[in-house]
């Protein structure tokens, strides 16, 4: 692999690790998406006898209703209370593991992202910079926005990170690909 490629995409990886890791922990962003309830305790020991270990929204029909049922599950459920939950038995984290892993991704990423910037013929720092962004952009529509629609959670989180991880990524990137 070209050296420029492979040393881009590197410190690419760790400028979006770092900004990942201080998004969630110093800066606290996503604090929004993971509230706290004072009722955990009862609401844990209910979801515990009550859920195996999995992802559910609620209220939800089993795979055999029919279309009938389907639709008056959800006349049947217009104003009232909904949930989605993912329910683990046990509280089982690698922090280093987790993070090892998460920059793997980040790494696998960067190397893509830059394979794809060196195909440009005439790449400046501008259309790095764009390019970046617009695939932040891509990335924070395509899977935060559309789940928000569904789902009605808020997104404004996601796409601070969008915006500023990739602007870091393409400011990096638009020098160091083009000297």
């Amino acid at each position: 692999m070209n050296q420029k490629l492979i040393i881009g995409a590197v410190v690419a990886s760790i400028i979006m690790f770092v900004w990942q890791f201080m998004a969630w922990s110093i800066i606290n962003l996503h604090r929004g998406n993971m509230q706290y309830t004072p009722n955990q305790d009862a609401i844990m020991e209910v979801l515990n006898n009550n859920l195996e270990e999995g992802s559910y929204f609620i209220p939800n029909l089993p795979e055999t209703a029919t279309q009938e049922e389907h639709q008056a599950a959800m006349e049947n459920s217009k104003g009232k209370p909904w949930a989605q939950i993912t329910y683990h038995k046990s509280w089982e984290m690698s922090m280093g593991m987790n993070m090892f892993r998460g920059w793997a991704v980040d790494l696998i990423t960067m190397l893509l992202f830059c394979w794809i910037l060196m195909k440009i013929a005439n790449l400046n720092f501008k259309v790095t910079l764009l390019l970046s962004l617009s695939v932040g952009l891509i990335g924070y529509l395509s899977v935060n926005y559309l789940g928000s629609i569904w789902f009605e959670t808020s997104t404004l989180s996601a796409l601070i990170d969008a915006i500023i991880q990739w602007g870091l990524i393409g400011a990096w990137l638009g020098w160091w690909l083009n000297r």
